[in-house]
């Protein structure tokens, strides 16, 4: 059985054979992968930036945006059965009994950092043809968005955020009209959550540096969504050019583009970061200037991070909901689809906005 693996030891990259995987026992699911999405997150940890195997072994199985289909069942089973189409979450809780976010199934806000994710840290992931997995770490898929249903995790992490801006605007003493977002970024997460706020009524920007006319501006109007180059707007400009905004969604992992845009957020605004800028040493900020607006115009700035059950509902969820709404952008989102012997070559060299290893071709 195929798989594609990293050996930290030996900083390879490479396609593996591996034994089959054992018969599913108790509540336990036999997949059969169908594809995995390749993220940045796999091509950092293919640059050996991080990524942990398990303990006692020498190499890590990748990938975690995954589509699978169920092949077999253990009798403690009750909710899927052979054939459906399934999205298997990435993290799994920490032993530790005094995080309650862990024992209340929120592995999301896990307080221990002991959590186990699969393809990431401690646990093999997904880029194998049949894996094992807990049926209460499934989701399954309705098999009119089995094209683009890869795309659940990525948008996990819109679905979470604008779930909890909701809860957060509750602070508000009035029912918000039409609110002005704007998205950093136009790689997957970034245009993923640029749909998600077209979807909740956001008047929404993406800002990004490609220019004007490329491929991903055309895609972000095919939307509804307007689009600024950092080619044309400085990031301290965004306020003066659109006027006041509610919402920043960042979506590069950059900090000081991060912050820099910060200074546009308006009164009573959210800043959302989802990125994971690297360590690379201090980045210098006007942090006067940003403290005084936090507090003067009652700002809120929360990070979010992806990994509860509940997340993937509400992905599916919204995911039909664009595929209603604009599905031909949807689809542009995957711009490849390739076997597992290119994976490795995926993971050094990234040639499109979503890259997919399709493992099962029928």
């Amino acid at each position: 059985m195929k798989a594609v693996a990293v050996f930290p030891g030996t900083h390879e990259v490479r396609v593996i054979d591996q034994p089959p995987p054992p018969v599913a026992k108790g509540t336990e699911v036999l997949l059969k992968v169908r594809e995995v999405g390749i993220c940045g997150t796999d091509r950092e940890i293919a640059a050996f930036e991080y990524g942990d195997p398990p303990p006692g072994e020498d190499h890590l199985v990748i990938g975690h945006e995954a589509l699978a289909q169920v092949e077999a069942v253990g009798p403690g089973v009750t909710k899927l059965r052979p054939g459906d189409l399934v999205i298997p979450s990435v993290r799994r809780p920490c032993l530790h009994e005094d995080c309650l976010a862990c024992r209340a199934g929120r592995q999301d806000f896990c307080v221990t950092g002991d959590f186990r994710e699969r393809g990431i840290k401690q646990t093999h992931g997904f880029l194998t043809e049949q894996t094992v997995e807990e049926e209460g770490n499934l989701t399954r898929v309705p098999p009119e968005l089995a094209d683009v249903a890869v795309l659940t995790e990525p948008l996990t992490i819109a679905a979470k955020a604008v779930q909890q801006v909701k809860t957060l605007q509750q602070r508000l003493p009035w029912e918000p009209a039409k609110q002005r977002a704007v998205v950093l970024g136009a790689g997957p997460v970034g245009l993923l959550g640029a749909m998600t706020m077209v979807a909740h009524g956001f008047e929404t920007h993406v800002y990004s540096m490609e220019p004007q006319d490329s491929d991903r501006a055309d895609l972000v109007r095919s939307f509804g969504a307007g689009y600024l180059s950092g080619q044309d707007v400085k990031p301290e400009e965004l306020g003066k050019k659109l006027g006041n905004i509610d919402l920043i969604y960042e979506a590069v992992g950059h900090a000081k583009l991060a912050f820099t845009a910060l200074e546009s957020l308006g009164p009573n605004g959210l800043f959302i970061f989802t990125g994971i800028p690297p360590l690379s040493g201090d980045t210098p900020l006007p942090a006067d200037h940003l403290m005084r607006n936090i507090v003067l115009e009652n700002q809120l700035l929360f990070g979010t991070v992806n990994a509860s059950r509940s997340a993937y509902a509400l992905a599916l969820k919204l995911l039909g909901q664009c595929m209603e709404l604009f599905p031909d952008s949807v689809r542009r989102i995957i711009t490849a689809h390739r076997s597992i012997e290119d994976a490795p070559g995926m993971l050094l060299e990234r040639t499109g906005i979503k890259e997919v290893v399709r493992l099962a071709w029928n």
